[in-house]
């Protein structure tokens, strides 16, 4: 089922979105790696769906001032929506319930380690504010954006075989992990698609 414009925030969108994951056919990754998960936090932004976007601080060791969904490694026995939830509020102060959860996207890894667990949850009426440790900028970005026609472009790069993803969204180009999970909760939750993206490449300078 495809989700179209205007992109409301009521209830019968997240119906249709929630479906659309719910019949999406998983796929995870084995590995033995470090654990992640992100949250593709849903908002309302004048009436329309957004999703909300931050750019990492840049006192922070790795992935210092980069653009990122809320999200963090997985603690001892914990699942990935626990993660993603949990993240969210210690990194922009959202607090949500377990039923927030509308469904996950593919396993993504990472060329620094990680296997991360893409978690898009529901936010209404929520406030947030910009933990500093972590967090630079919070953004609300109207997921109508992931639908333009110059989006995503592929680029090829000398040292992979794999296609770089770039996305451009506010007012820059977002790279992959966050352009892969992005463009794919544009093709399964808004498009009703089942494109992957673990073969999609992050540029070299994300490595590590």
């Amino acid at each position: 089922m495809r989700v179209g414009p205007p992109f409301s925030f009521d209830d019968v969108t997240k119906d249709l979105i929630e479906a659309n994951l719910v019949s999406h056919d998983v796929e995870g990754i084995e590995h033995e790696v470090q654990s992640a998960a992100v949250a593709v936090t849903l908002v309302e932004q004048d009436g329309q769906i957004a999703f909300v976007i931050t750019r990492r601080a840049d006192h922070l060791r790795r992935h210092a001032g980069q653009w990122a969904l809320p999200g963090g490694r997985l603690d001892q026995g914990e699942t990935a929506e626990h993660a993603a939830i949990r993240e969210l509020g210690e990194e922009v102060g959202a607090v949500l319930e377990n039923d927030a959860v509308l469904g996950r996207l593919d396993d993504y890894s990472t060329r620094s380690g990680f296997v991360i667990t893409p978690v898009v949850v529901w936010a209404e009426g929520i406030d947030m504010t910009a933990n500093p440790d972590e967090v630079a900028e919070i953004h609300r970005v109207p997921i109508a954006d992931l639908d333009r026609p110059d989006s995503p472009r592929f680029i090829t790069i000398a040292e992979s075989e794999r296609p770089v993803i770039q996305m451009p969204l506010v007012g820059t180009l977002i790279h992959a992990p966050t352009a892969a999970i992005l463009y794919q909760f544009r093709e399964v939750a808004m498009h009703g698609l089942s494109t992957r993206v673990a073969h999609l490449e992050q540029p070299v300078w994300a490595w590590r």
